[in-house]
């Protein structure tokens, strides 16, 4: 098991991967920076939103609009700071035009949300909208029927506890939303006081084949002069 201290520094390695990632051109070509995510590195909360949007693309930091504002102000209501917490989305960069992640995005991004799961170890993954509800469940349910229902789930490498909520933004046009919303954090605390999901079992590493002793004695001694090999080009692998 890693310490808290040698998560933080694989996560900052995981962090100098993606800011320098070009493995969606677009994406590469218009955004200012990559919005990797921010918060606590060993946190037991953490937040999954869909994408970072304009204002988040020039700070490189998460939720810093007005529904990042409402965001601090439902964790301070049920005792929570942001530094915390740790906050990131599906994708590290803002699509065009705030358009909809394309599916070949989420699939190159996926591996660094992962990565921030195992490494963070939260007990409590809350989903942020629609979006990243329907992505990180792999079913089609919208967050209209899901809200407030937590389940355990297995989410890449680790098993969370999944609790899906409306997206902070979307409360923001929906009054009426925000307490729907503010009722569901509100059994965030109870959450985390539950006892951590049991965690998966990791496939054990194959094993080398090693040959039977009798096959090794039966093997022939090579009497003539092994083929004449060239030298390994060592500076291209």
């Amino acid at each position: 098991m890693q310490s808290a201290a040698d998560r933080r520094e694989a996560l900052k390695a995981v962090y100098e991967q993606a800011r320098g990632c070009e493995k969606c051109p677009q994406l590469a070509a218009t955004r200012t920076t990559v919005v990797f995510g921010s918060g606590n590195a060993d946190a037991d909360l953490m937040f999954v939103g869909e994408a970072p949007g304009a204002n988040e693309d020039k700070q490189g930091l998460p939720f810093v609009g007005q529904a990042g504002k409402l965001l601090e102000k439902l964790l301070g209501e049920i005792g929570l700071q942001r530094g915390e917490v740790w906050i990131s989305n599906v994708l590290k960069c803002r699509p065009p035009g705030n358009r909809d992640p394309h599916p070949n995005e989420i699939e190159a991004c996926q591996d660094y949300l992962w990565r921030q799961i195992d490494l963070i170890e939260p007990r409590v993954l809350c989903t942020l909208g629609n979006f990243s509800t329907k992505l990180l469940r792999g079913d089609p349910t919208g967050i209209t029927r899901l809200h407030g229902q937590a389940e355990v789930r297995v989410i890449g490498p680790r098993a969370v506890r999944l609790y899906p909520l409306y997206h902070p933004a979307a409360a923001l046009y929906t009054p009426s939303m925000v307490e729907t919303l503010r009722a569901d954090f509100a059994r965030i605390p109870e959450l985390l006081a539950l006892p951590e999901p049991e965690q998966p079992v990791p496939e054990p590493a194959p094993q080398p084949v090693v040959p039977a002793p009798d096959v090794l004695a039966a093997a022939p001694e090579e009497t003539e002069a092994p083929p004449e090999r060239h030298p390994a080009q060592l500076g291209l692998f």
